[in-house]
């Protein structure tokens, strides 16, 4: 029985990812900084562990607790929507220290086992925001990005070793946490300079032609983690698919 370890499980698509990894009868690792089991189903092959992709200590608790892994999923994240002209560097640097450099410490952690064993995969959950520009999230899309690059040369990187590494791109998801997870980051970042602007783009906000669920960027992993080929990317939702098509 194979075992995936996924980060950022409390809520949105990580949450799903763990039911669904789960119903297809894996082991599931369902790490969050704070831990609510409540959140997933009760079961031997289910387990809920603290981490924090920002502290290397709880990393290597948490995988000193999990034990061998089939696959790592790169899932945690947090958002941020604003004008980038008023957008401090310390908020900058936060956005980074989980979105980029968390993934990356993830990635290096566990890189060890499955070199070792010549198997197994790593997803780098990014977004859609990588596959066209959108306005008010220049420092979300750069951590994003930052991953895009940095997942296509690990690929090469660990061809030799049979290690596979892919991303799944969601769309936009409006029934996640995104905007509640980011709103104290968020304060003050619409200035009255860009009030008019800000207002047209979150009434577009309001009336997408099309949304990506939850459900969508489960499928998208899973499809992710079983590929066989050397596909690195796998839009996830039907909004993510129509950019993917027209980049």
């Amino acid at each position: 029985m194979k075992t995936v370890l996924i980060t950022g499980c409390s809520s949105g698509y990580g949450l799903e990812t763990a039911r669904h990894f789960h119903a297809q009868g894996w082991n599931v690792i369902a790490t969050m900084r704070t831990p609510r089991e409540d959140l997933l189903p009760r079961s031997d092959r289910m387990r809920v562990i603290p981490l924090d992709v920002t502290r290397p200590e709880t990393i290597t608790a948490a995988l000193d607790a999990s034990g061998p892994l089939d696959a790592l999923v790169n899932n945690a994240g947090i958002g941020l929507l604003g004008a980038f002209e008023v957008t401090p560097m310390r908020t900058v640097r936060e956005v980074f220290e989980t979105n980029t450099f968390g993934v990356m410490a993830m990635t290096q952690a566990v890189l060890p086992q499955l070199r070792a064993r010549k198997s197994g995969v790593i997803v780098n959950v990014t977004s859609s925001a990588t596959l066209a520009p959108m306005p008010l999230v220049a420092v979300y899309t750069a951590s994003k990005m930052a991953i895009e690059g940095f997942t296509a040369s690990l690929a090469f990187e660990l061809e030799a070793f049979n290690v596979r590494v892919k991303l799944v791109e969601p769309g936009y998801g409006p029934t996640t946490a995104f905007t509640n997870n980011g709103g104290a980051r968020m304060d003050g970042l619409i200035p009255e300079a860009y009030a008019p602007f800000a207002e047209r783009i979150f009434a577009s906000f309001g009336q997408p032609a099309a949304v990506t669920r939850e459900t969508d960027v489960a499928e998208g992993v899973w499809r992710a983690v079983n590929d066989p080929t050397g596909k690195l990317r796998f839009p996830a939702g039907p909004d993510a698919e129509a950019l993917a098509r027209s980049a």
